[in-house]
């Protein structure tokens, strides 16, 4: 349960806020997804896709020349995970595998990952590297679909470092999360590391608060962990949407 004093506001600014709306295809992908609970990353990234936000090039197949043709033409290394409805948390399972730079590792690992239970295709991806955040939803009995955002990764589950703002949230509320954090230098940049592009970010996380007021009543909760940010870009890197039960 969220205390009050863990959620704030700021004044609307007179900053025009983006509208995002679900198209019939984003809401097949959620209704297709209700008796099994949550959405596959695939999917969830889809839907992500439809309303604007950055997420990696990929291919998701079952080949391995497909795979390799999709390597061949990427500028850097990729990442491969396996796509199952019977694996929610990937880490537990070891369903993903980064760094991937020439075609026997790929070949390897595919081979690997098809063999964990449920995985009948692969998530081939651009690997993006950057600072590493995490941008999450809840669905509040209390307040309502509320917005987080701290260090991601692994990372959010050492330092807990979050904040915390009830949706829709405005650039202002986005500048006072960041400031918030104890990690706030490194959005700015630390010891040489550049920091991130505040733009995009507060672009991502005022269309993903107007997104999740749109899907108000199906969802339980959202991850976008990790969100690869850089000086250019926001990448959501993994997405999972758990559903409301009889939504």
């Amino acid at each position: 349960m969220l205390s009050k004093t863990m959620l704030s506001k700021t004044k609307l600014s007179k900053t025009r806020l983006s509208k995002t709306k679900l198209s019939q295809l984003d809401k097949g992908l959620l209704e297709n997804s209700k008796n099994r609970g949550w959405v596959l990353e695939p999917d969830a990234k889809q839907i992500m896709a439809n309303q604007g936000f950055d997420v990696p090039s990929f291919v998701l197949t079952d080949s391995i020349d497909v795979a390799r043709q999709f390597l061949k033409h990427s500028p850097g290394p990729v990442v491969a995970k396996a796509v199952s409805e019977k694996i929610l948390h990937k880490t537990e399972f070891d369903a993903v595998v980064t760094g991937i730079y020439d075609e026997r590792r790929l070949e390897q690992e595919m081979t690997r990952l098809k063999t964990l239970q449920g995985c009948e295709q692969i998530l081939v991806e651009e690997m993006v590297q950057g600072l590493e955040i995490i941008i999450g939803a809840k669905n509040d009995f209390q307040f309502g679909p509320v917005i987080v955002l701290g260090l991601g990764g692994t990372s959010v589950e050492i330092y807990n470092d979050t904040a915390i703002r009830m949706a829709p949230v405005t650039p202002g509320d986005v500048a006072s999360m960041v400031n918030s954090l104890k990690a706030k230098q490194l959005f700015k940049g630390y010891r040489k590391k550049p920091g991130v592009n505040m733009e995009r970010l507060t672009d991502l996380l005022v269309k993903f608060s107007s997104l999740i007021m749109d899907l108000a009543e199906n969802f339980q909760s959202i991850d976008l962990n990790p969100v690869i940010c850089t000086k250019e870009r926001c990448v959501i890197a993994d997405a999972r949407i758990m559903l409301r039960k009889g939504s």
